[in-house]
């Protein structure tokens, strides 16, 4: 049995409101950062280099050509489509651009969702109003942020730029208008452990969202951590610690909450550590074992109730 035996997992929710899995083609709309272009600091977060985790890093390639070209890859495999802003912050321009670079994604007639990623500090009332106004129209929208930790210690030492405080403001707003939020949680940040994660999965719980999505901390090339772990000051996680981590948080979430993703990885010569997450399926066959023996989603809430 798969993953999504076990979890409330974005393909699922898709296929129950489409009919089918939707794929996300990533887009790279040349935004930036506020926390590398000197508005906030120069460097970025201590453990980026977007090139990892963006397909489309550096392309020159209109947002409708990057469509098609993503398109190609999952021919056959569905026929909607979701817009996905992935590439640094992008809801970190003026309105208007903002809305040029939407419009010509989302008015592809294959595109049925739109995706935007951005940080918690970067998120206007009229960013707010703007996704509102694709809702309105029949897309299916998400706004994912970039939280990370919930702990704003861990947020200084890795340099995001913001606050707890910020998310939960940043969802507040955007919830309150009816736009769902995904928020990212990195596990195996500097100076955090087991506890932490659940910790800032409780947070994000009490601040309310609609999804999640759980990443190991890998290093990569071209980042400040990149040389932190060449003097050996970062002790990554092992798979079996990752997996018993994300396996606990998913069993500490209510079942109405989806998970766009448990697991990540990146490609060498880009990935420098730990090895395991240079292969797409070690981490996600690791954490299913997990699930299989202690539980899926929700299960540690389902029996204290039980034991109420």
């Amino acid at each position: 049995m798969g993953l999504d035996h076990y979890v409330n997992t974005f393909g699922v929710a898709c296929k129950k409101q489409f009919g089918e899995k939707l794929k996300k083609l990533t887009i790279d709309a040349k935004f930036t950062c506020p926390n590398r272009d000197g508005t906030l600091g120069k460097g970025g977060c201590t453990y980026c280099n977007v090139a990892s985790f963006s397909y489309e890093h550096g392309t020159e390639l209109s947002i409708p050509e990057q469509l098609n070209k993503g398109r190609e890859r999952f021919a056959g495999r569905t026929s909607k489509y979701i817009a996905y802003f992935q590439a640094y912050t992008s809801t970190y321009d003026e309105y208007q651009v903002l809305k040029a670079k939407y419009d010509e994604a989302v008015i592809d007639p294959d595109i049925v969702g739109l995706c935007v990623g951005t940080r918690p500090d970067c998120v206007s009332d009229d960013v707010i109003e703007l996704l509102v106004g694709y809702q309105e129209r029949g897309i299916e929208v998400w706004l994912e942020l970039g939280l990370q930790s919930a702990s704003d210690k861990t947020l200084k030492r890795i340099n995001r730029g913001h606050t707890m405080a910020d998310y939960v403001d940043t969802v507040t707003r955007a919830r309150a208008r009816g736009i769902k939020v995904c928020t990212h949680l990195i596990l195996g940040l500097p100076g955090e452990e087991h506890q932490d994660y659940l910790n800032s999965l409780q947070s994000v719980l009490n601040a309310g969202v609609d999804g999640l999505k759980l990443h190991p901390l890998h290093i990569v090339e071209g980042s400040t951590m990149a040389k932190a772990w060449r003097s050996d000051r970062i002790a990554l996680l092992s798979i079996e610690d990752y997996a018993f981590s994300v396996g606990e948080m998913i069993r500490f979430t209510p079942k109405d909450i989806i998970f766009h993703r448990v697991t990540a990885y990146a490609k060498k010569p880009m990935l420098l550590a730990p090895d395991w997450c240079g292969y797409r399926w070690n981490g996600l066959v690791a954490i299913v074992d997990d699930l299989k023996e202690k539980g899926g989603q929700g299960s540690y809430l389902i029996s204290k109730l039980k034991m109420t």
